[in-house]
């Protein structure tokens, strides 16, 4: 049984989990939201880390799989979820049904770095790299507990990015990428067009690489108004 509205997939950034897009998911109102996590964290704490790319992207597809209630859904990710979603789309276009249209966020797609091992740095110059890009809000600073909890699953997180490969498959989905004004590779954001076959779009949205929790109405505007007229279309 079909859902009445299209689904769409949320993929979290490094040391994210289901909650990271709480300011964006309640103006998502054309969509069924299903933020998704890997495990290690959240409601998924009691399962082990992972850090082979691989293994992430399957662990995704398979709980995009299990989660589908719709012929009509979309993947949204942000910084590291951008890796994934793409190789999720593409595996999702080779083994089943993929999604009507891919958002990447927060990265200018596989090719282009940010930065090179962060996961195997010292703590203190880890966490210095983390609270330079914004991913560290003050108050974890200020928590050891906190820190400790987090830092494996950034570590984590990180070695899961960093070690990313894509083979050359092209996907045949539409790709809409978004990056901050101040992002490091934001004038490489077109790189995202060479991974489809489709239509291509991208929007700047001014701030760092955490945009997404400043701009988070523009950003579901977007979605809303532009993955809707895609996904009716396929009713």
């Amino acid at each position: 049984m079909k859902a009445d509205k299209p689904q769409l997939f949320l993929l979290h950034f490094a040391g994210g989990n289901i909650y990271s897009f709480r300011a964006m998911i309640p103006l998502l109102t054309a969509f069924d939201v299903v933020p998704l996590e890997l495990p290690g964290r959240g409601k998924r704490s009691s399962s082990p880390l992972l850090y082979d790319f691989k293994s992430a992207v399957t662990d995704i597809y398979e709980q995009i799989c299990a989660g589908r209630n719709s012929a009509r859904f979309i993947i949204f990710g942000h910084s590291l979820g951008a890796y994934l979603a793409l190789a999720v789309t593409q595996l999702l276009e080779k083994h089943l049904q993929p999604p009507a249209f891919l958002f990447t966020s927060g990265n200018a797609g596989p090719g282009i770095r940010n930065n090179t091992d962060w996961h195997l740095l010292d703590d203190r110059d880890f966490i210095e790299k983390l609270t330079a890009l914004g991913g560290i809000p003050p108050e974890f600073l200020e928590d050891e507990d906190l820190m400790n909890y987090y830092l494996p699953i950034l570590r984590a997180d990180f070695e899961l990015a960093e070690k990313s490969t894509f083979d050359p498959f092209v996907t045949h989905v539409p790709i809409y990428a978004m990056m901050g004004s101040q992002e490091e590779n934001t004038g490489n954001i077109g790189n995202w067009q060479r991974f489809t076959h489709a239509s291509f779009r991208y929007s700047l949205f001014e701030g760092g690489h955490f945009f997404i929790h400043t701009h988070p109405e523009k950003i579901a505007a977007i979605i809303n108004t532009y993955c809707n007229s895609i996904t009716s279309a396929v009713k």
